[in-house]
Parts: C-alpha cells; sequence; structure tokens
C-alpha cells in the first residue's frame, strides 16, 4: 500500500490589505518534500504524524509539499497555481496510491478561486481515481464546500480553540482512510449548516462540554468523525457559516440526524458561547484596578491578530497605554521589519528615536514615535505552539516609556509566554501583557494570568460578525439575523 502525503494552505482574510505571495509562503512554510525531515510546526505536525504511522505498519509513503503562508488576503493567482500544479504532478509521478492525506487550512482563496480546497480536492480526486481513500485535515476556521465534500471521502477539523490537537486528528484521518483503503469501512459525509458565523472558544464552558460531546458521539454504532468547522468570519465566500460535518461507514442519514442533533445544539447555545469582548478604556481600567504584585493581567488585541490576516502594526492599545502613561506592560508582537532593522543596526544598548507601527493602512492606526532603548536582539527568535514552534523571524526587545515591546520581521501571533522570556522579560513581574492574538495565546497565558481580558478595538478584524460588509455571503445567518432558520 501507498500513501501520498502533504500540505498547502493559508487562511485568507478577504478584506485583508496585505497581498500572498511567494515572499509569505516562503517566510511561512514552504518545504519541496521534506518537511518531515525539518521540526514540526502546526501545519506540517500532521505529515509527521502521518509518516510515522505508514511507515511503522509498512505503508509506503510519498511525500510532496508543504506550503502555508501566515493568514492575509487573496493568494496571487500564479502562486496558488504553482503550488497546486506542483502538488499534482507528484501525484501523478507518485500513482497508483491507495490514500491520499492532505493537510489544508479550508478557507483558502486565490484571485480567480474562492474555493481552492473544493479545486485541489477535486483535481486530487480525478488523478487518484475513485477506489482511493481521500482525505483532509482543516483547522476548524474552515469553509466546508460541497465541491469538498464531492471530492473527499473524509474532512476532519481540530476540535480545539487553541488549536492543540492537531496530531490526535492527524491520528485520526489516518485510522480512516486506512481502514477504508483495506476495506473494512466505507466513508460517507454528512454536513448541517449551522447558520451561524462567530467565535467559540473552547477554553471554557459551554464550548468544552461541547467538545466532549462531539467526542462522545464517536463511539456510537457506524460514527467515524464528527467536526465542527467553526468557518471563518473574514472570508467572504459563499459557505462561511459554521458547520457540522460526521463522517459515517456507510450511514448516511444517520449522520445526517447526529449533524442536525449537534447542530441544533450549537444553535441552542447562541448566546452563551461568544468571549465577553470590552473597548480598550475597560481594559485599561482593569489593568489599573489590578492589586499590586499580582499576576499580570492578558489583554488579547483582537483586532489585530495576524493569524485572522491582520498587520500585526496597529497601535491603537499602544498608544490608549502611553495616553494613560501606564509602565510596567509588555506587548507584542509588532511586525515592523523597518523598525527591527534599525534597531539591530543601532545594537544591543543603543538608544534612538523610533516610529514604530501604523504602516499598512487605516487599520493599523498612526505611527507611534518613541525613544527606545535596544534590550536585546535575536537573529532567528522562535516561540511555542502546542508541540511545535512558530518561527518570529529576526526579532527585537526594545524599552520604552516604561513599557517592553517585542518587534519582528515575521508576522506571526502571539502563541506563548516564551516569545518574551526568551528575550530576558520577567512578565510575573509585570503588570499587563498585551498579546495580538484572538484566541491560540490562551493555552500559554493563561495559566500566568490573574484575569484574561478579550478587547474588539479597532482593527482588520473587529469581531462585529453582525455587520462584516459581506457581498458573496447570502444565506441568512445569526446574528445578522435573530432567526436564520425562518
Amino acid at each position: 500500500m501507498k500513501a501520498f502525503i502533504a500540505c498547502l494552505g493559508t487562511e485568507t482574510n478577504t478584506f485583508s490589505p496585505i497581498p500572498t505571495g511567494w515572499r509569505n509562503f516562503k517566510d511561512t512554510m514552504l518545504y519541496q518534500g521534506d518537511a518531515t525531515a525539518h521540526p514540526p510546526n502546526l501545519f506540517s505536525e500532521p505529515m509527521h504524524r502521518w509518516r510515522a504511522l505508514a511507515e511503522a505498519t509498512q505503508i509506503a509513503v510519498v511525500e510532496s509539499i508543504a506550503a502555508f503562508a501566515e493568514p492575509a488576503g487573496p493568494t496571487a493567482r500564479p502562486v496558488y497555481e504553482g503550488l497546486r500544479d506542483k502538488l499534482l504532478a507528484d501525484l501523478e509521478a507518485a500513482l497508483p496510491v491507495e490514500m491520499v492525506l492532505l493537510v489544508m487550512h479550508g478557507s483558502m482563496v486565490a484571485d480567480g478561486c474562492l474555493d481552492c480546497e473544493g479545486d485541489i480536492l477535486g483535481r486530487v480526486r480525478a488523478l487518484a481515481g475513485p477506489n482511493a481513500a481521500v482525505g483532509a485535515e482543516l483547522d476548524l476556521h474552515c469553509s466546508i464546500t460541497p465541491a469538498m465534500v464531492e471530492a473527499a471521502d473524509a474532512l476532519i477539523t481540530f476540535k480545539e480553540y487553541p488549536h492543540v490537537d492537531g496530531a490526535a486528528r492527524a491520528d485520526e484521518l489516518f485510522a480512516l482512510l486506512r481502514d477504508m483503503a483495506e476495506g473494512r469501512t466505507r466513508p460517507v459525509m454528512s454536513v448541517h449548516d449551522c447558520r451561524m458565523v462567530g467565535a467559540w472558544h473552547t477554553t471554557r464552558e459551554p464550548m468544552a462540554a461541547f467538545v466532549r460531546e462531539m467526542a462522545a458521539a464517536e463511539d456510537e454504532a457506524g460514527v467515524l468523525s464528527v467536526s465542527f468547522a467553526h468557518g471563518f468570519p473574514w472570508a467572504d465566500v459563499p459557505e462561511t457559516t459554521a458547520k457540522m460535518v460526521v463522517v459515517t461507514d456507510d450511514r448516511a442519514d444517520e449522520g445526517a440526524a447526529l449533524a442536525a442533533r449537534l447542530g441544533e445544539r450549537i444553535w441552542g447555545l447562541r448566546n452563551e458561547t461568544g468571549a465577553a469582548y470590552v473597548d480598550i478604556a475597560a481594559a485599561l481600567d482593569a489593568v489599573e484596578a489590578a492589586k499590586p504584585g499580582a499576576a499580570p493581567v492578558v489583554i488579547a488585541d483582537v483586532s489585530d491578530n495576524p493569524g485572522g490576516g491582520a498587520p500585526s502594526d496597529a497601535t491603537f492599545v499602544l498608544q490608549a497605554v502611553l495616553d494613560r502613561g501606564l509602565t510596567n506592560i509588555a506587548s507584542g508582537l509588532y511586525w515592523d521589519p523597518v523598525a527591527v532593522r534599525m534597531c539591530v543596526e543601532a545594537g544591543q544598548g543603543a538608544t534612538l528615536a523610533l516610529r514604530l507601527g501604523g504602516k499598512c493602512g487605516p487599520t493599523s492606526g498612526a505611527p507611534v514615535d518613541l525613544e527606545a532603548s535596544v534590550r536585546k536582539t535575536a537573529p532567528a527568535a522562535v516561540q511555542s505552539f502546542g508541540t511545535s514552534m512558530a518561527a518570529m523571524g529576526e526579532a527585537v526587545w526594545v524599552e520604552a516609556a516604561g513599557l517592553d515591546l517585542v518587534l519582528t520581521t515575521t508576522r506571526t501571533q502571539t502563541f506563548n509566554p516564551d516569545a518574551f522570556t526568551q528575550f530576558g522579560i520577567d512578565l510575573a513581574a509585570r503588570r499587563a501583557v498585551v498579546v495580538k492574538s484572538s484566541q491560540h495565546f490562551h493555552a500559554g497565558f493563561a495559566p500566568i494570568a490573574s484575569q484574561v481580558i478579550y478587547v474588539a478595538g479597532p482593527g482588520a478584524i473587529t469581531p462585529d460578525y453582525a455587520n462584516i460588509p459581506f457581498e458573496r455571503v447570502v444565506v441568512p445567518y445569526w446574528p445578522r439575523v435573530e432567526n436564520p432558520f425562518e
């Protein structure tokens, strides 16, 4: 038996001002058939698992590209088609194969293609043939489209947000496709449209219980997999709403009933699952009210999360902190290659006039001028994310106006406290830590925080789900419509 493995994807914010081209893929992840020879990250980790599982059971492995770009705007057409065609050429050269396992985001848009995953899976199916077991592991912030469902035998999403279960989902998909390839099962997918747009954090109730409910449903007779595809709110594509996906062993009707049942359960929880967002002023009030010596208040600047396609150079929270004269606060990660270069050129220990942030347009705010001391530079910084690592590029720690700021050349959200502590910043001694992230920070930062506050300030991905200016989303959805099923 032979398994073909590959990765191609990005999370496309169709409203983002940042184009996705070759440089983004090269800066984030771009391997030409040897990703499993390098340390894993979130989107290459499944390929590591698949290779290990295949080789342990004497299944031959053909490894193709592993390409992923930090979320931004639509991918340039030549870039998308070049990567897609490389993957397809590798598959064609590997034929015949019994299993095709792909890592994709599920929310990739390119110039001229609103459904990249459906396009890729359809072409893969045409090459691999009707009897090959074809499946994909997806980020839960994905669109589930008819083309994807028609072409694949199984689509499995992460269950957790933050995404700490990528390896477990990879194991699940491998076992499912292997059983199909060996003739033990016949997977069929059932999909229920929840007609909702939003964000569902699985770190607290009732979503933590819902994840357990999905896992329990997988113990029912004939149920192979259950996924809740949250959808990506800033993707203006027809299928952007949240969906339940159930894979059964040739039990389409039972799968449809289970998907509907779980979808109705999510609908019933709609007023209990959203994050409690506050404005910038309320968040800083909480910092000022915190007891001296307490663990830091962790503030998530969700509207400038680069993991959702935002620039990560917005200055709205930073300027508010400066206006109040607050000190002893750490903040990052600011994507500002120009500022990083100036700091590196000046050298550690130098003090310079530094213009920070505000470079990518109105959603970034105005640049902030600071007298900054360069405390430490790192030519190739990395941070932890679950069991993998995420590159930060060249990075610097600067101290300015009593604040500790971490600047990077690679646009990435803040995942873990080691994004700061690797420079020598003692977060336990800080009043607050401001992170540019929507939720992936939570696993690492919640244990060190006195409280976690989500700020919906200005920015590129402000979580006002009812008023996102969609043009292609025509199905009624909550919260824009109180009851989209009427």
